[in-house]
């Protein structure tokens, strides 16, 4: 199998989404592929136990992608050697009533990780900058001074959108938050192959919406809104990083392999020493428990 350079997919200049490529396996089987990500997840495994320990950082994956990009699977196939507790998913769905009452960023605010997890947002707060981009009649649902209509909402309007959106994963950040971000980049042949399966296979059934196809049909449009999007906050702080999405076994050896050579490179996260007194009597406490009769 090829060795993985981790930092080909960050964004670091401006890109062209177009222009990338969608489909990648090192030259490796699907065995060998699923052999990487076993050996890699059981090393993030055993990262998020000293991530609790230490108790000074949290981490937040955000998985941005069209539908079908597999965005489920990955989460469920990269943490499963985590600590249950120690991965909470967020899924964001469209706002609730209450949700509306805030402004956008609340409700993905009081979803960051604790010190010591990882959250993971499957769909983010970039949703304000890509569904709302393409149907900018969402917006009026936020009940904004002065937008009263479609028209208000011009070029500054989602300048001003970026910036706080930097600006919140900056604050987040340097409160410790360590922010990764992933588009999944899926090509429009393979989405289509797959909800064909969601309709062929009755029991994937259940996943196929004709909203797909809706949105499906204004392709070129979200993938004009994602180039911005990504080039506009791809910061080192919270970092995009564009994976290729249509084999789906080699998308996940990428996103598993960038958190695990990130995270590495966090030399002051560690397991805390023992308390002094508490160390000079472990042979002690140690003894005590033996002499336990059973």
């Amino acid at each position: 199998m090829e060795k993985i350079d981790t930092d080909s997919y960050k964004v670091k200049s401006e890109v062209k989404i177009t222009q990338l490529n969608t489909y990648e396996d090192f030259g490796a089987s699907n065995k060998e592929l699923k052999k990487e990500l076993k050996e890699i997840r059981k090393k993030l495994g055993d990262f998020q136990d000293t991530l609790y320990a230490h108790g000074k950082y949290g981490v937040l994956l955000c998985l941005q992608g069209m539908d079908t990009a597999g965005k489920d699977s990955l989460i469920r196939e990269v943490f499963k050697d985590f600590n249950v507790r120690g991965v909470v998913v967020h899924s964001f769905k469209v706002p609730t009533s209450l949700e509306l009452k805030h402004d956008y960023l609340w409700r993905h605010y009081i979803a960051l990780p604790e010190r010591g997890k990882f959250s993971v947002f499957n769909r983010t707060h970039y949703e304000n900058v890509l569904v709302t981009k393409v149907h900018p009649e969402y917006i009026l649902n936020e009940n904004l001074p002065g937008i009263e209509s479609v028209s208000d909402i011009d070029a500054t309007f989602w300048e001003k959108r970026y910036q706080q959106i930097n600006e919140f994963e900056e604050h987040v950040a340097q409160n410790g938050t360590i922010i990764f971000k992933f588009f999944l980049h899926l090509s429009k042949e393979e989405q289509r192959q797959r909800l064909l399966r969601r309709i062929r296979l009755k029991r994937k059934n259940w996943k196929f919406s004709p909203g797909d196809l809706k949105e499906r049909r204004i392709w070129d449009t979200y993938q004009k809104c994602y180039e911005e999007a990504l080039n506009k906050t791809s910061k080192e702080h919270a970092p995009w990083y564009i994976i290729p999405a249509d084999n789906k076994k080699a998308a996940r050896v990428i996103v598993a392999s960038i958190l695990h050579e990130a995270l590495k490179k966090y030399k002051d996260i560690e397991e805390p020493e023992l308390d002094e007194e508490i160390k000079a009597n472990l042979e002690t406490f140690k003894q005590e428990l033996e002499k336990e009769t059973p």
